[in-house]
């Protein structure tokens, strides 16, 4: 395990778990965090050790959102607009949501604002039973600025999007899950098997295969039906010339379980 001043992380069986790790201000994102977090998917998505990544929170909370102590700092200096949060936010939930290898939100406690949004950007979301989901914004008379105005609407529709975004309700694991906001929800003591278990699926999967999926669902509301196809040809033609795809072949041919490696 190595230890950032606001990260956990280690290494494990292809998985690579990410713990936000600043207790005391409930996990909250200032500017360090940020590049730090920002560095640590650089990293994991450029070793080929790992097959999969986890973020979860340490304590009770998963993420409250920006560090409202470094926002009240930059506003006394008269440098609210200017100190960096945002544009730093934004680089780092870009490079999450891009991000080739899947990833898996294992949400243990309370996700406002940036903290929220944080989860949005993973792949799949696995919440722990008292995990409770904030918007944040219209309460601080502010507008989203994290990503959650882009992808609420995609995952959980527009008027359900609308009701959390404008009455800023406090969602409990339940509802989340009703409303499409997550995609499981587990005892709290289980979190942590139930993430493990989905991970290592993932892990020993075919996960060339699963970069080339999510790029295509990324890029498939900028393009017609014929464009879509057309990019799924060309990604189904490296997928099939890929060490997994001809392994999967293989096993198929033998009637055995594949032995993927990702590649």
């Amino acid at each position: 395990m190595t230890t950032q001043s606001s990260l956990l992380s280690q290494v494990e069986a292809g998985v690579a778990w990410i713990t936000l790790n600043r207790t005391a201000q409930r996990n909250a994102l200032d500017i360090p965090t940020l590049k730090n977090l920002h560095a640590l998917l650089d990293q994991f998505n450029a070793d080929p050790a790992v097959r999969v990544v986890v973020l979860t929170g340490s304590g009770r909370s998963f993420c409250a959102g920006a560090d409202l102590a470094e926002w009240a700092e930059a506003e006394a200096r008269g440098a609210l607009e200017t100190y960096g949060w945002t544009e730093t936010a934004h680089a780092l939930m870009s490079r999450l949501y891009s991000l080739e290898k899947p990833t898996i939100a294992a949400i243990n406690g309370t996700a406002v604002g940036a903290g929220m949004d944080l989860t949005l950007c993973c792949d799949l979301r696995i919440a722990a039973q008292s995990a409770r989901f904030k918007a944040g914004y219209t309460s601080m008379a502010y507008s989203p600025d994290a990503g959650a105005s882009w992808h609420l609407p995609r995952l959980i529709g527009t008027e359900q999007a609308k009701r959390l975004l404008f009455l800023d309700e406090l969602w409990g694991a339940d509802r989340a899950l009703a409303a499409g906001l997550v995609g499981e929800v587990c005892a709290d003591e289980q979190l942590l098997d139930v993430t493990t278990e989905l991970a290592s699926r993932l892990a020993n999967g075919p996960t060339f295969a699963f970069a080339q999926t999510k790029k295509l669902m990324r890029e498939s509301a900028q393009r017609s039906l014929p464009e879509q196809l057309q990019a799924e040809l060309a990604a189904g033609l490296l997928c099939g010339r890929s060490e997994d795809g001809n392994e999967a072949l293989r096993a198929s041919i033998e009637k055995r379980p594949a032995n993927f490696i990702g590649r």
